[in-house]
């Protein structure tokens, strides 16, 4: 377990003696984040730790305060119980210069299982799927459980999240290992079926399906997993229901869990998310970034077969 602390300064981050870290939780997540604080101290004897009241879903914006914090420190790590990562709060600290690493969800067994892994092979193989992502231009994505559903991704960036942050501006998750893009706005269709799992749902009791016409949700069918699906959805702003991002996992440590964190970073799968996708991209600014997992996949871009049944093939 201390390897797995040590790694996210160490390697992750590569913290200097001279540098402040800033780190970031919440209520929920106070335990890890000081067990982070006290491993960081070994690094850098300007390690802070703040904690915030804890935000009513992901996405939702920081406070003025909390961003010039961010923004004044070298390093953000952030153990929340939601997250941060769509949030002009991170993009400005990133801008300024700010390294964040974002843990939304975080538990002590997915820290130490999914950071305890070779990050040298998840960054060679996201950064090769994000240049697929980066040269394709039409993807097809298709699940035994019924997801059918055809997007551009034209001259959309593919990213690679690597684990590697430690350039100035830098931003990822922790664990890492996946890589995305952002689909085109309006050029979604067809039918989503999230059964791994949905950001904010604990508990998915059954698939939820989702009917997308023109990039944007049109219906939502399930049981309770899609009563709150479509809650969180109604509850945000219009802009929540336009498709986002396509993701495929990288992490082969990552297991099928009920965190999202976690799941949407298993190898060979991929995930779908609504709302925000500046940070990628994109051009939907929303309140909200809420992602679905996808098992068993079959990703097709430009005719080419990337994963087959949940089989990474390239």
């Amino acid at each position: 377990m201390d390897n797995a602390y040590k790694k996210i300064f160490s390697e992750c981050m590569k913290v200097r003696k001279d540098e402040t870290v800033l780190i970031i939780t919440d209520e929920k997540r106070y335990k890890i984040a000081k067990k982070i604080f006290n491993v960081g101290k070994k690094f850098t004897d300007k390690v802070y730790l703040l904690e915030m009241t804890e935000k009513g879903k992901d996405g939702e914006e920081l406070s003025k305060y909390i961003e010039d914090v961010m923004t004044g420190a070298d390093v953000v790590i952030a153990p929340t119980s939601k997250s941060i990562s769509h949030t002009d709060a991170r993009r400005n600290a990133c801008k300024a210069g700010t390294r964040v690493a974002s843990m939304p969800g975080i538990t002590e067994d997915i820290l130490e299982r999914t950071l305890n892994t070779d990050y040298n092979k998840i960054e060679e193989l996201s950064i090769k799927i994000a240049e697929i992502l980066d040269d394709g231009k039409y993807v097809k994505l298709i699940s035994d459980k019924g997801t059918d559903i055809e997007f551009s991704i034209s001259n959309r960036k593919g990213i690679a999240d690597t684990g590697k942050i430690t350039q100035r501006g830098d931003f990822g998750n922790l664990p890492a290992g996946e890589a995305y893009t952002a689909p085109v706005e309006n050029t979604a269709d067809g039918k989503l079926v999230f059964d791994g799992a949905i950001a904010g749902i604990e508990n998915l009791d059954s698939p939820v399906k989702i009917e997308v016409k023109k990039g944007k949700i049109l219906s939502i069918e399930g049981e309770k997993a899609a009563q709150q699906f479509e809650n969180i959805i109604n509850n945000a702003d219009k802009n929540a229901k336009c498709i986002a991002e396509l993701g495929i996992g990288t992490n082969d440590k990552a297991v099928l869990t009920s965190s999202l964190l976690e799941v949407e970073k298993v190898l060979n799968t991929v995930h779908i998310a609504f709302g925000d996708n500046v940070t990628m991209g994109g051009n939907n600014n929303s309140d909200l970034h809420i992602d679905g997992v996808i098992k068993n996949p079959t990703l097709i871009i430009d005719g080419k077969t990337i994963i087959e049944d949940g089989n990474l093939i390239i």
